[in-house]
C-alpha cells in the first residue's frame, strides 16, 4: 500500500501536514503526537525581521470554527535558523518553511536566506499585507501573485508553494498567476475575513475588528476553491481549510489536492493530524487503494 505523494518535488511519507499558523515549530506537539510520523511540518509564518503581531485579544471563537488576528507574529528567521531549524531536524518529516513579508523586496531577500537553509521547501504567504499598496494582500490578482511570486523565483532554487487567499472573487486567477511566474505547487485556502461582535459591548471582539476564519465552517468553500484550481492549473496542490479527519483528507485529494494541511483542528485535538494518517490507511484497505496517488482529482462530477 503506497502512501507516498510528490509535492512540488517534495517527496512526503503520507499527504498529511500541519498548517503554518496553528502548530507553531511543532515543540508544543511534540509532547502530544510523534512528529516522525507527519508528511511534512508547515512551519509558523517566518519573516525577514522579528513581529511582535497585533495587540490582544486577537483570537476568539465563533460556530464552527476561530477568529484569530495574530499578525504573523514571529521571532523572525534569523533565530528561527538558529533555534528551530536545528530542533526540527532531529525528525524524520519534511519542513516547509511559511514566508511572509510587507513588500516584495522583503520576500526577496527572505528567500535568499531560506534558499541557504537545511529546509525542504518555502510556502510563500502572499496574504500579507502589502504596505507599498495600501496594506492590500499581494494574492488579491494574478498580477500581484506572478510579480511577487518571479521575484522570488528568481532567488529561490528549492521548491516553491505559493499560498492562496480565497477573498478573492476567482481563486482560479492568482493560482494561474504563481504557475505562470514558475511557482512548482500551490496551497489553498488561507483565512476568510470574518468578523464577530460583542452585542453587550456593541464592538468587535478583537481588537483588529476583523480577523481570519477558519476551522470546520470554512471545508465546502476550500474543497470547491480546490477542485477549481486543480481545473486551471497543472501545478500540485497542497488543500487546507477545516480539515479534522482522515474522511476530510479524501475528501480534498478527490478534489484535486496532492497533499493537505490540518490547521485549526490542531487546537481541537492534538493528536487530530496523526489520526487523520491512520484512517487514510483504513480508508485505503477498506476501498482497496494501492496508490494513494490514484485518488487524487478523480471526484465524479454530476
Amino acid at each position: 500500500m503506497k502512501t507516498t505523494v510528490n509535492l512540488a518535488g517534495i517527496e512526503m511519507k503520507n499527504p498529511v501536514t500541519v498548517a503554518s499558523g496553528t502548530f507553531g515549530y511543532g515543540r508544543e506537539f511534540s509532547e502530544f503526537i510523534d512528529l516522525n510520523k507527519l508528511g511534512g511540518i508547515v512551519t509558523k509564518g517566518t519573516s525577514l525581521k522579528l513581529r511582535p503581531g497585533n495587540r490582544p485579544p486577537r483570537v476568539c471563537e465563533v460556530t464552527g470554527g476561530m477568529l484569530n488576528s495574530i499578525g504573523l507574529q514571529n521571532p523572525g528567521v534569523e533565530y528561527f535558523m538558529e533555534n528551530d531549524l536545528p530542533w526540527l531536524k532531529k525528525f524524520d518529516t519534511k519542513v516547509i518553511v511559511n514566508a511572509c513579508g510587507s513588500s516584495a523586496e522583503e520576500y526577496v531577500e527572505l528567500a535568499k536566506v531560506l534558499n541557504t537553509l537545511d529546509i525542504d521547501g518555502v510556502e510563500l504567504n502572499l496574504s500579507c499585507p502589502n504596505v507599498k499598496a495600501g496594506c492590500m494582500a499581494f494574492g488579491t490578482s494574478y498580477e500581484g501573485v506572478k510579480e511577487v511570486t518571479s521575484k522570488v523565483r528568481k532567488v529561490l532554487d528549492k521548491p516553491l508553494i505559493v499560498k492562496l487567499t480565497p477573498n478573492v472573487t476567482d481563486i482560479t486567477a492568482p493560482a494561474k498567476g504563481a504557475e505562470d511566474a514558475g511557482a512548482d505547487g500551490v496551497s489553498l485556502i488561507n483565512t476568510l475575513l470574518g468578523m464577530k461582535i460583542d452585542i453587550e459591548k456593541q464592538k468587535p471582539i478583537l481588537a483588529n475588528n476583523m480577523g481570519g476564519l477558519s476551522g470546520p465552517a470554512v471545508k465546502p468553500v476550500a474543497v470547491r476553491m480546490v477542485y477549481q484550481v486543480a481545473q486551471a492549473v497543472r501545478i500540485p496542490i497542497l488543500g487546507l481549510g477545516g480539515i479534522v479527519n482522515g474522511k476530510d483528507v479524501i475528501e480534498f485529494m478527490l478534489a484535486g489536492a496532492t497533499a493537505i494541511s490540518i490547521g485549526t483542528g490542531n487546537f481541537i485535538e492534538p493528536e487530530v493530524s496523526i489520526k487523520a494518517v491512520e484512517e487514510v490507511e483504513e480508508y485505503m484497505i477498506s476501498h482497496k487503494i494501492e496508490d494513494i496517488n490514484s485518488i487524487i482529482g478523480k471526484v465524479q462530477m454530476n
